[in-house]
Parts: structure tokens; sequence; C-alpha cells
């Protein structure tokens, strides 16, 4: 009575291989599916590229405090070349701003006194060492001359750099701009930072 007649079994082979033919059908047109037995097995290559998953940490701590360390090291070296170049966003906010950014080329552009003060400095201190200007008012009139060239120096530049900052940024603050000037102004030109982008003698 449950016997299955012989006249069925062909049909339900052709289904069987049907189902199989359109399963193979799936495997290659859906990227995530996985492979029934009996079928090779896809490369990893393969699998990785059809695969888009979100980045996730390393698993190992260490790993990944050196990564993060890497990652810091390379944007430290990033805003450094920045700033070297001037580019606003990376520079600190006392030298933000087109007016101080405007201080740097007027100061940068000419030959001061003022940023050679250090060589001075350093002929006073040789000065005091000397048995016959110890005790006499020589070097105190030197160092006063000195403090006198490099204040008038940076009184006279600061004006001119707030007469250009009226002129050309009415609407910009001015606060601060006249000892920003003299002070930079008393540095070397290759210690200055950000570093020149105008030449000296270059017209501002």
């Amino acid at each position: 009575m449950f016997r299955r007649r012989d006249s069925d079994a062909p049909a339900v082979l052709d289904d069987t291989a049907d189902d199989a033919g359109v399963a193979e059908d799936e495997a290659g047109s859906r990227p995530g599916y996985t492979a029934a037995k009996g079928r090779p097995t896809p490369k990893r290559s393969e699998a990785e590229k059809r695969r888009r998953e979100p980045y996730t940490a390393p698993g190992d701590r260490k790993a990944a405090a050196n990564q993060s360390r890497g990652r810091d090291r390379s944007d430290r070296t990033r805003r450094m070349e920045a700033m070297r170049r001037g580019e606003d966003w990376a520079l600190p906010r006392k030298d933000q701003g087109p007016v101080r950014a405007l201080a740097r080329d007027v100061v940068d552009a000419r030959r001061g006194i003022a940023e050679y003060y250090l060589y001075g400095i350093v002929v006073l201190i040789l000065l005091l060492f000397v048995p016959a200007l110890k005790g006499t008012v020589i070097v105190d009139v030197i160092i006063l001359a000195v403090l006198a060239v490099i204040a008038g120096e940076g009184w006279y530049v600061s004006r001119k750099v707030l007469k250009l900052a009226r002129e050309r940024y009415p609407g910009e603050s001015t606060h601060g701009v006249a000892m920003y000037t003299a002070l930079r102004g008393t540095q070397l030109r290759k210690m200055r930072m950000p570093a020149p982008r105008v030449k000296r003698g270059q017209k501002i």
C-alpha cells in the first residue's frame, strides 16, 4: 500500500536535479551564500572581496596601542608641517588670523637689529669677564643702548603693522598685535615659527 510506483520516480529525480541547479545558481549569485557540500570552497581572497565589514580594532591590546601611537605620530607630523607652512588651521590660537599673518610678513620682509640681540647678549656676557671693564658703567650703558634699540624698533614696526591692518582688514581685531610683532622681531629668522613665507626686501 505504501510502495512507491515506478512511474513517479523519474519525476522526483527531475525535481531534485532542478532544485540542485537552482541552489548552485543562487550560490554563484549571492555573495554571502555558503556553498553546499560537494562544491569547492571559495578562495579566501574572493570571499574577502565580497565581504564589506566595518573596521574592528586589533584584539591584542599591545598591537592596538602601537597602532594608536603610530596614528598620533603621523597626525603630529602632518600638523607640524602645516604649521611650518603657515596654514591657519594648524597654528596655535595666538598665531591665527589675517592680522597676525600680516604682522609676520612685515617682520620677515625686513632685516632688523633686534633679531640679533641674542648675539649681543653673548657679547655683553663676555665683556663682564674683562677685568678692565669690571666696576665701570660702560657695560650698563651698552645694555641700556641695546634695550632702547630693541624697544624703538619694535614700536616702529608694530605701528606700521597696525596701520596696514586697519587699511586691509578693517573689521579684524588688533588686540595684542603690537607685542606680537615686537616679539617676533627679536627672534632669529631661522628659529621663527611659523617659518617665514616672504623673502627679505619683499614688498608687503
